[in-house]
């Protein structure tokens, strides 16, 4: 088990953010998606699923969790800081709308904590809070998740990721010949959905996307 120095290490290190939920899998089972993407080569990936039933998400967590173990992979738990725990991940990430990260870090000291954020006032409470990474989104329009303030654009993030003092990624209808722009802004850890899932050859995908930090 890895304590929270050695995990924000890794996530520093990582780059490629595979965010994986069954809807957007193309009729693929989700651990299929997920081997597929160890198997590419990314080192931290992302459960996202907000419609099961809390047995049924510990079951599919625990079989990612062993995949992303025998990968060296981090594995973070979208919202759930009980099945993040009970399945034994690395992280959690939490929205806005979830437990606020400072309570979860009393609950979790070992965690790594994600905070999604979308404007100022949050990035700087997000850092106040110790957050263990930030994640700023939507960048460009996206059909995986709906918020209120929409895309944000290329400008207001620049604005946001200058008020940044912690690990961060970015996230939101990112596709791969966005990624030349987004690094050459400065965005090292790059969360993608359908761009990987939905890929005929995942692995393959995921080989194809690590090229752009190479």
């Amino acid at each position: 088990m890895k304590t929270l120095a050695e995990r924000v290490a890794a996530f520093t290190s990582s780059t490629l953010y595979p965010v994986v939920s069954s809807e957007f899998c193309s009729g693929r089972s989700v651990t299929e998606v997920i081997a597929a993407i160890a198997d590419g080569g990314a080192k931290i990936v992302q459960l996202r699923e907000k419609h099961r039933s809390d047995a049924d998400l510990f079951a599919l967590a625990s079989k990612v969790r062993a995949i992303t173990a025998a990968h060296d992979m981090l594995l973070i738990i979208d919202d759930r800081l009980d099945i993040a725990l009970a399945c034994g991940a690395d992280g959690v990430h939490l929205g806005q709308d979830d437990l606020p990260v400072a309570v979860a870090r009393k609950i979790a000291p070992e965690l790594l904590i994600g905070s999604s954020t979308h404007n100022a006032a949050e990035v700087i409470a997000a850092q106040q809070a110790d957050t263990g990474y930030l994640n700023i989104g939507p960048i460009y329009p996206t059909q995986t998740k709906s918020v209120a303030c929409g895309a944000l654009g290329v400008p207001l993030f620049t604005e946001l990721k200058n008020l940044v003092h912690c690990p961060f990624s970015v996230m939101g209808g990112i596709k791969a010949r966005h990624l030349p722009e987004l690094r050459a802004l400065g965005a090292e850890h790059i969360a993608m959905v359908t761009e990987i899932t939905t890929a005929p050859d995942v692995s393959a995908k995921v080989r194809e996307l690590l090229k752009f930090w190479q």
